[in-house]
């Protein structure tokens, strides 16, 4: 298995429980239909206060990317990553900070921070041992509404003030994430846009694309 810290690259998919809930199809179905159409990175979100749920489904989800060599994180909950055993965690500016969520992972562990449309919280985040940052909404997003906007401006901007990868997030889709890798994201963090779509894969692999040389 190659280093996993060096593959922060590519699609990033986001599981969404509602969105779920309407698609009569398990998580690990169309978790897999994403990752026959390229994703790198899968982000585990679930929002409920359901924990055993969330150990089965996150526990299932780690076996299916480690049996693809493909990247589990855990969206905000530091202890079921660890629990489960995930490759890493995505934390939030509200969430545990960086330096205790490395103190309960340990070093072989992924840690990404939103920033959302702020240069200096990617730069603190970087400081406090991040492996990578996420910037956005930079469109109209499903999954999160109210986040504040950001331009792609600031993903220049980033590449040229951090040494860790990059990821956009925010209303992302096949037709528009073109300009996000154009201007320096490193990954593209998807949710509707995949597992919303008619064609999972399909849907995966035009964004995947992108990351072609």
């Amino acid at each position: 298995m190659k280093n996993r810290f060096s593959r922060l690259h590519g699609l990033y998919v986001i599981t969404d429980q509602d969105l779920f809930a309407n698609l009569q199809r398990s998580i690990d179905e169309l978790v897999l239909d994403a990752i026959r159409g390229g994703a790198q990175i899968v982000q585990y979100r679930n929002k409920s206060t359901n924990s055993n749920k969330k150990y089965d489904e996150a526990s299932a989800l780690l076996a299916l990317c480690e049996a693809h060599d493909v990247t589990l994180l855990v969206n905000d909950d530091v202890e079921l990553a660890k629990q489960v055993g995930a490759h890493g965690v995505h934390i939030g500016q509200s969430d545990m900070g960086c330096e205790e969520a490395r103190e309960i992972l340990g070093q072989d562990k992924i840690i990404g921070v939103t920033c959302h449309d702020k240069i200096a919280l990617a730069q603190a985040a970087q400081q406090a041992g991040a492996n990578y940052v996420a910037f956005g909404r930079f469109f109209p997003s499903k999954t999160k509404p109210s986040a504040p906007p950001a331009t792609v401006d600031i993903l220049q901007q980033a590449k040229a003030l951090l040494s860790i990868p990059v990821v956009a997030i925010g209303g992302i889709t096949p037709a528009n994430a073109h300009s996000l890798v154009d201007h320096g994201a490193d990954m593209l963090a998807v949710s509707h846009s995949v597992f919303a779509a008619s064609n999972i894969s399909a849907s995966a692999q035009q964004i995947t694309e992108l990351f072609v040389a």
